[in-house]
């Protein structure tokens, strides 16, 4: 079991930067490979990013590569999802979630193969 608490959501002017955190406490947090995902009001849920359990490899959504990095701290329990350049289109409810994986180098981007979810954090950029 693990759990997870995203922070660092808030309202940013369009062109702005926020560095979210997603902290999780548990079982050892270097088993899971980790993803960041938002959903819109009315939208689907979309998948922004994701890292294997050792950080070393990483993989974006079209909408946001060039602009957002996601990056881990195992010593921390903490996974991050820096987002630069922010558009209104960025605005959504960010989640962070995690999936034991039996291999370092594991990505995944599909939400239903997530075990466990935060709650999520509040991203709202203005125009």
């Amino acid at each position: 079991q693990v759990q997870l608490v995203e922070s660092g959501g808030g309202l940013v002017q369009a062109g702005g930067s926020l560095r979210l955190s997603c902290a999780a406490s548990g079982r050892t947090f270097s088993i899971y490979a980790m993803g960041w995902f938002r959903q819109a009001p009315g939208k689907e849920r979309e998948f922004v990013a994701a890292i294997s359990r050792s950080g070393g490899k990483t993989y974006y959504a079209d909408s946001v590569r060039g602009r957002f990095t996601i990056s881990r701290d195992n010593a921390k329990n903490t996974v991050y999802l820096q987002m630069n350049s922010l558009k209104p289109e960025d605005t959504a409810v960010y989640c962070c979630a995690a999936r034991l994986a039996s291999y370092l180098h594991t990505i995944v981007i599909v939400p239903n193969e997530y075990n466990y979810w935060g709650q999520g954090t509040q991203v709202t950029v203005s125009s």
